[in-house]
């Protein structure tokens, strides 16, 4: 089995678990004595173990390699599993999705995808890293639509132990990677350190912004303002996710044709004009649309992104550079859900797309003006 296959199937089998976990949570939580607040600070503290665990994992990775990384990330999604089905108290259950980097929203950050990108860039010539780069997205997309449209069929408990199996195949899949081990990593301070440190701060001021707006959230705000229950967000984030996945089998041609940063800001802007319009939708339905209509832009950037980063440094760097940008994106997105579960209770339920719409239009402005003359090192 080659690298990228093992990735791309530990890619969809854990963000098939990602689907239903990210809308379960919230209503589990909800159900179980939880304030719309509290919630807010459970999926902070979600986003701060995954920031912790993006910064302890790029050491082991440079000096061990990425198999023993990702081995020993994938046992700790296994404990995560273990502690869902061992209580059903609200705080344990947010210690369990800490531990576990379980994800919160449409998209997956945090350390899994900060190694997985750098195997990838590494088994994969300059040339065709945007296509499969789409392609490992695309999966995880279309895998975590699947466990979206499962979570209203099944109990938690059920749905709990998938996700233990689910940590147990994942960590016997990366068993089948080469035990490579980087023969020179980066410095603290390499060529590309201020470089990877602009991109950092861009890319956390449109993480914090999406905070706002992740999809445990955006369940969350579709179940109290129209009173949607988990079948009918399990649908309704079934056809996000696919219509997602779907957009990314454009995104290569279109970085082909008009470059990766040209692809990455024009797609994200007109997304987010989309996002701010949900506040306004009168019904369901309507929110619904425009959310779909957001989710066909706002990810093409997802992989023209990663690409554009693994391109513009040096190949001793990319561990750094990947790894930074994660930590620095999931650290900005674990202060505002606690912001927006205050927004939420106290300003009005809708504000948060409105907020989060226009930081992610400032980001897309700033990110051209600082980037446009940055061209990357190789074709992509």
């Amino acid at each position: 089995m080659s690298p990228v296959t093992a990735v791309l199937l530990a890619k969809s089998i854990r963000t098939f678990c990602y689907g239903f976990l990210g809308i379960l949570l919230p209503v589990y939580l909800a159900d179980h004595g939880m304030s719309a607040t509290g919630i807010g600070l459970a999926v902070t503290c979600t986003l701060v173990g995954s920031a912790g665990l993006t910064w302890a994992v790029r050491r082991p990775a440079e000096r061990l390699g990425a198999r023993a990384a990702l081995s020993a990330l994938a046992v700790l999604s296994a404990l995560s599993a273990a502690l869902l089905l061992a209580s059903e108290h609200p705080w344990i259950v947010v210690l369990a999705a800490t531990v576990g980097n379980v994800a919160v929203g449409t998209g997956e950050t945090g350390p899994f995808l900060s190694i997985e990108q750098v195997v990838v860039a590494r088994a994969v010539t300059g040339t065709r890293r945007t296509t499969v780069l789409s392609v490992y997205n695309l999966l995880g997309y279309a895998a975590s639509g699947l466990g979206a449209a499962i979570v209203g069929l099944a109990a938690p408990r059920a749905l709990f132990a998938i996700f233990l199996a689910a940590s147990v195949g994942q960590a016997l899949l990366y068993a089948r990677l080469p035990a490579v081990v980087p023969a020179a990593p980066a410095a603290a301070a390499g060529p590309s350190s201020a470089l990877i440190r602009r991109l950092a701060a861009l890319f956390a001021l449109d993480s914090f912004a999406g905070g706002f707006v992740l999809q445990s959230l955006v369940a969350y705000f579709l179940h109290e303002r129209y009173g949607l229950g988990l079948e009918a967000l399990g649908h309704i984030f079934l056809g996000a996710q696919l219509v997602t996945a779907a957009s990314l089998l454009l995104a290569p041609r279109a970085a082909r044709r008009f470059g990766l940063l040209n692809t990455m800001v024009a797609s994200h802007l007109v997304s987010n004009v989309f996002l701010i319009a949900i506040a306004a939708a009168p019904t369901a339905w309507a929110a619904v649309a425009l959310l779909y209509a957001r989710q066909l832009l706002s990810q093409m950037d997802v992989p023209t992104r990663q690409a554009y980063v693994m391109a513009v440094v040096e190949d001793r760097e990319r561990e750094a550079a990947a790894t930074t940008t994660t930590l620095w994106r999931t650290v900005a997105q674990a202060v505002s859900p606690t912001v927006t579960g205050w927004v939420m209770a106290s300003v009005a339920l809708a504000a948060p797309f409105v907020l989060g719409g226009g930081l992610k239009i400032v980001y897309d402005l700033m990110l051209w003006v600082t980037f446009k003359d940055v061209k990357p090192r190789e074709l992509t």
